[in-house]
This record gives structure tokens, C-alpha cells and sequence, in this order.
């Protein structure tokens, strides 16, 4: 039997379920075959359906949204959308904290 290579790196593709987390909730463990040198995961289109359904029933699906940046003052400003802020648990008034982290805004509550 001839050993399936990976396209990225040309290392040994193995078989595994591995942990699928989307905006930091698992939706579970699927198949997928993973490269053992570069990590590459791909999934077939049925195991993609089904993890799509998922992250549908769990509200998941389409969190991410473009935002336009605006300034307010001496200061920039986003609006959240309501999804996310509803995912996150923000209400008005309530303190949170922000901070970067490498091209990256985390917010926490």
C-alpha cells in the first residue's frame, strides 16, 4: 500500500479524529488526515458538512464580521455587532478589558 504525501510539504499524511474549536468552543472530534511534519489538516466534504452543521446548531456559524473603524473624539472606535457582543455576553456599562495581542484585539469580560 503506498503511503499518502502531504501537497504542502511531501510528509506522511496519517488518520486521525482530531478536536475542531471554532471562536473557542469545540464542536467536537472529527476525522481528518493530518500531516505528521506540517500539521496540514484536510477534512472530506462530508466531515465538512458535518462540521458545518454544527457549528450552525451551536450559533457558531458566521460570527466573524468586517467592521469599518471610525474616529470618535481623539480616539478610534468600533461598533460590535450584536451577535458577538450577545456570544460574548457585553451590555452596556459593563466593564471589560481590551488588549492587543500581535495584529490581534482581545477583549475580555
Amino acid at each position: 500500500m503506498k503511503t499518502k504525501k502531504c501537497y504542502e510539504c511531501n510528509g506522511e499524511i496519517v488518520s486521525k479524529k482530531i478536536e475542531v474549536v471554532i471562536s473557542g468552543k469545540s464542536l467536537g472530534k472529527f476525522p481528518a488526515e493530518v500531516c505528521k511534519k506540517c500539521g496540514e489538516e484536510v477534512f472530506d466534504e462530508l466531515t465538512s458538512k458535518k462540521i458545518d452543521k454544527t457549528a450552525k446548531q451551536k450559533g457558531l456559524w458566521g460570527l466573524a464580521k468586517k467592521i469599518k473603524i471610525v474616529k470618535l473624539g481623539r480616539s478610534l472606535a468600533i461598533k460590535i455587532p450584536k451577535r458577538i457582543s450577545d456570544f460574548l455576553g457585553l451590555r452596556e456599562g459593563k466593564e471589560a478589558l481590551i488588549k492587543p495581542e500581535k495584529n490581534t484585539i482581545i477583549i475580555e469580560n
